[in-house]
């Protein structure tokens, strides 16, 4: 499972598929492709008829946030819908969490420390129950053209996600 950040303005909020729309959602989509999580080609429309493969997008936040930055009031108001949805899902092993606050909020849902397992870009954390959680710099824009997150360093996730959940035998 993709862990997000929020709706984005030009993507999820106006279109009402996550990272739709919006630049993040080009190298996302670019990457579900190359690594064979999707079916269809993305045209940045919700009408395109892609769908995604052995994945799922959920967002840290339900609500288009001011500039982009929630607040930490907005972080937990908003928990309970991460909460609700990862526990409807509890098949996922993998998820790979896009950016810090994606980080903290999926581990502050399972009731674990941050400080105990730090955000990293590529790092693993083996959550202790059969699941695993992989940390990525968010696949904005402005990481994409500041250089802090390349392509190349975003497959990289990807490639270790797919290799922990081929390791991982499915709970029950």
């Amino acid at each position: 499972g993709i862990v997000g950040l929020a709706p984005g303005m030009h993507g999820a909020n106006r279109t009402g598929r996550p990272f739709t729309g919006d630049y993040a959602g080009d190298l996302l989509f670019a990457t579900f492709a190359k690594f064979g999580l999707s079916r269809g080609k993305y045209q940045s429309r919700v009408d395109d008829g892609l769908e995604l493969e052995g994945v799922i997008i959920i967002n840290s936040v339900k609500c288009l946030p001011p500039q982009n930055k929630p607040t930490p009031q907005e972080i937990n108001t908003c928990r309970r819908f991460l909460s609700a949805q990862l526990d409807a899902l509890p098949q996922l092993r993998v998820f790979i969490a896009l950016g810090r606050i994606a980080h903290d909020s999926f581990l502050r849902h399972l009731g674990l420390r941050a400080a105990s397992h730090p955000f990293g870009h590529n790092a693993l954390h083996d959550l202790g129950d059969g699941r695993v959680l992989i940390d990525s710099y968010h696949c904005s824009r402005y990481n994409i053209n500041t250089g802090r997150l390349t392509e190349a360093m975003f497959e990289a996730v990807f490639e270790r996600a797919l290799a922990a959940r081929n390791r991982i035998t499915p709970a029950g």
